[in-house]
């Protein structure tokens, strides 16, 4: 929990450092006439391959503890569809995107568990809205809605010998404000990048949430681009008690593919 409350602050940090220039953009700006510009318009669908890092609980079950090595990425594969769709011109970049994950990972075993595993099922929904307040920098807010399907089946030592296994499977659905900060390169360019941070929850959902990406890639026509990078997705949610309770503290990572289209 240590490292992760280091991970988390420097999340943080780095959000709330990107948006220092929107206090100096909006000096710059101030008494300016602000111009919309030509819509463009991005279908992206892209492909994750995600392993998963943390703990989940469901009803009384005890709370499993999951971490895939980078070996994992390979031996128990699983894919996440995914499909991003943006419209933005010179000053706005309003943005949906859409994950499907099915995840599968063993249990850390240890005095209490034998063996196990987890199983995660993850459809997350995200509308944002930016604003470019610099050529290299944009800010906004958004929103994702998770709904997610935990099953854990686990063998519990007995005392005296031998195992019971026990099992059970609960799907929970939330809402996560967030606060978006995305470094990008300007429009028109061949080579493109882009990281993006946010932070979000703040106990209306999620206790505390944030995803990092970052791409990088080329555009080859008006029409066809192509890049590669890596995303974390991390959650932290846990409501509810006895039967119905739900806890899943998990960060899911992994190489993405991304596909884009431009109109």
């Amino acid at each position: 929990m240590y490292k992760k409350s280091i991970i988390r602050s420097m999340v943080v940090i780095m959000v709330l450092a990107l948006a220092l220039p929107v206090v100096v953009s909006g000096q710059d700006n101030k008494g300016e006439k602000q111009s919309g510009g030509h819509w463009t318009f991005l279908v992206e669908p892209y492909l994750m391959f995600p392993n998963m890092s943390g703990k989940t609980g469901v009803g009384e079950l005890p709370d499993v503890s999951i971490n895939a090595s980078s070996g994992d990425i390979f031996s128990k594969l699983k894919i996440g569809a995914m499909l991003n769709l943006e419209a933005s011109n010179d000053k706005w970049a309003i943005a949906t995107d859409f994950i499907y994950m099915d995840l599968n990972q063993d249990v850390k075993t240890g005095t209490v568990i034998n063996s196990g595993d987890v199983t995660a099922k993850q459809f997350a929904w995200e509308i944002a809205g930016l604003r470019r307040v610099s050529p290299w920098l944009e800010l906004g807010l958004g929103g994702i809605l998770n709904s997610i399907n935990a099953g854990v089946d686990i063998n519990i030592n007995n005392i005296g010998g031998g195992t019971t296994n026990r099992n059970k499977d609960l799907t929970q659905t939330w809402f996560d404000p967030m606060l978006i900060a995305r470094v990008k390169n300007a429009p028109g360019q061949k080579f493109i990048y882009q990281v993006r941070g946010e932070i979000g929850g703040f106990g209306i959902g999620s206790d505390f949430a944030w995803q990092i990406q970052a791409y990088a890639g080329y555009r080859f026509s008006k029409l066809f681009q192509v890049t590669g990078g890596y995303r974390v997705i991390s959650l932290d949610y846990n409501k509810g008690s006895g039967d119905n309770r739900f806890m899943y503290d998990v960060d899911t990572y992994g190489p993405v593919l991304r596909f884009g289209f431009n109109f």
